[in-house]
């Protein structure tokens, strides 16, 4: 088994058995890659049931020269997989990595936008273009509901329960929730389908999508990264900004509001509480004003 033919079974097995998106497999491809790579580089002639833990070790010492603390733990983290990935189908006996230790890195909290900075960017769009209004209902559906920007590039008109406030999203490894919609949300949305989207002439195979372009097709993960970037620059905004940013505030902004943690859990589609347990870090205050105003025991009287 060579590197080409490993490459191409792993991603068959990550797109089948495990059900991962089209971004995580090119992911875990590309770091595959830069292992193949090094080796080819270096003229190491280590198929994929051989190489040895000492080979991999000096690969993670030289990439740790150029990558930062997280990706190296990202690489880490993808080479272990593939690696029991091979174990699994009986193609090793061994894991090389499992004596390889990843970098301690510390828990980066999410950027957050505040309430005001999100009406500034809403405000901000153009809304005497066409383009203006879909731009409208993307930013609010992005913060209104939380979603991931693949999960609302694939947002179908069949997904929209309007009438019982929800739609339906279909999120990592394809696992598919409900998330609850406001009014506003749903009013945007509306006069985005009634008013601009119905004037388009939509391709073949993209008429189920909510949003698209000029050209009636689906909206690409890019282009919405765009649009972000550039009502960032017109507002003038400082922050480092992309549409998951909209994400993140959603999901802080409810628990400062006092959502359940569970709520928000299930919301974003989370597997684990513990990823959703992130945004307790990202403001301390606003949980210590909290526990001044409930607790029985917040004064001395």
């Amino acid at each position: 088994m060579n590197w080409q033919q490993a490459i191409k079974d792993y991603q068959n097995y990550l797109k089948i058995e495990r059900g991962l998106s089209q971004n995580s497999i090119s992911n875990y491809t590309m770091d595959l890659q830069k292992l193949a790579g090094y080796l080819e580089e270096h003229a190491i002639d280590n198929r994929p049931t051989g190489i040895g833990r000492d080979t991999i070790q000096q690969f993670i010492y030289d990439i740790a020269k150029t990558v930062n603390p997280r990706t190296q733990a990202r690489i880490i983290s993808g080479l272990k997989g593939f690696f029991n990935y091979l174990v699994f189908e009986d193609y090793r006996d061994d894991n090389p990595m499992d004596l390889i230790e990843t970098p301690k890195i510390g828990r980066k909290l999410p950027d957050t936008l505040s309430e005001d900075e999100i009406n500034q960017l809403i405000a901000a769009i153009d809304l005497s273009k066409p383009e203006g209004e879909r731009n409208r209902a993307i930013l609010e559906t992005l913060y209104g509901c939380g979603l991931r920007v693949s999960e609302l590039i694939n947002l179908k008109l069949s997904d929209l329960y309007f009438d019982e406030d929800f739609i339906m999203v279909t999120g990592k490894g394809n696992k598919q929730r409900f998330v609850p919609i406001s009014e506003i949300n749903q009013k945007y949305i509306n006069i985005y389908r009634k008013e601009i989207r119905v004037h388009l002439h939509i391709q073949k195979e993209h008429e189920d999508f909510v949003f698209l372009n000029r050209r009636g097709k689906q909206l690409t993960r890019a282009m919405i990264f765009t649009i972000v970037k550039r009502l960032a620059e017109a507002i003038g905004l400082k922050k480092s900004i992309s549409p998951h940013t909209f994400r993140h505030s959603f999901a802080t902004h409810l628990l400062e509001n006092g959502a359940d943690l569970r709520a928000i859990q299930q919301m974003l589609g989370h597997e684990s509480i513990t990823t959703t347990e992130v945004y307790m870090h990202v403001n301390r205050s606003h949980l210590a004003n909290i526990l001044k105003e409930f607790h029985p025991r917040k004064s001395e009287n």
